[in-house]
């Protein structure tokens, strides 16, 4: 199973505010455990939603709006890939990671990725092959 597992933005991620060297070094440390645990698929940062935009969909119509964003709390700061047996172990890697937002409160979310089996029939063979093939150039595209 895969697990997307964001950390929530806060004040200070939205203000661009960095993180100091120990944190760097302690997340640096906490990945290279989730890489040889085969657990980290993949990991970034993201910059403040002031450097964003959304895309609004209505019918045909698409308008683009530009960030900041109000709701911090709703905003991702940062996220990783893993892949685990369960949700459960999930949250115990999680609950292993260094507070994000040091010296204040922060939340990481933990959601599970669908796979292509979770869509039964509906996703035919064509669109599994489309799929593999996707995730081919993908691979390729990141060897660049």
């Amino acid at each position: 199973m895969r697990f997307i597992v964001m950390v929530k933005a806060t004040k200070d991620s939205e203000a661009g505010a960095l993180p100091d060297q120990k944190l760097l070094a302690d997340m640096g440390k906490y990945n290279e455990e989730l890489v040889k645990a085969g657990v980290m698929l993949a990991g970034e940062g993201l910059h403040p939603s002031s450097k964003g935009a959304r895309v609004r969909f209505s019918g045909s119509k698409r308008t683009v709006i530009d960030g900041p964003f109000a709701e911090t709390k709703e905003l991702v700061a940062g996220f990783w890939l893993f892949q685990c047996k369960s949700l459960a172990e999930a949250i115990e890697w999680v609950k292993r990671c260094p507070n994000p937002m040091p010296n204040q409160e922060s939340e990481i979310e933990i959601r599970q990725v669908f796979e292509s089996e979770d869509f039964g029939a509906e996703f035919t063979p064509e669109l599994r092959e489309q799929e593999r093939r996707i995730g081919e150039q993908i691979a390729r595209n990141a060897g660049r």
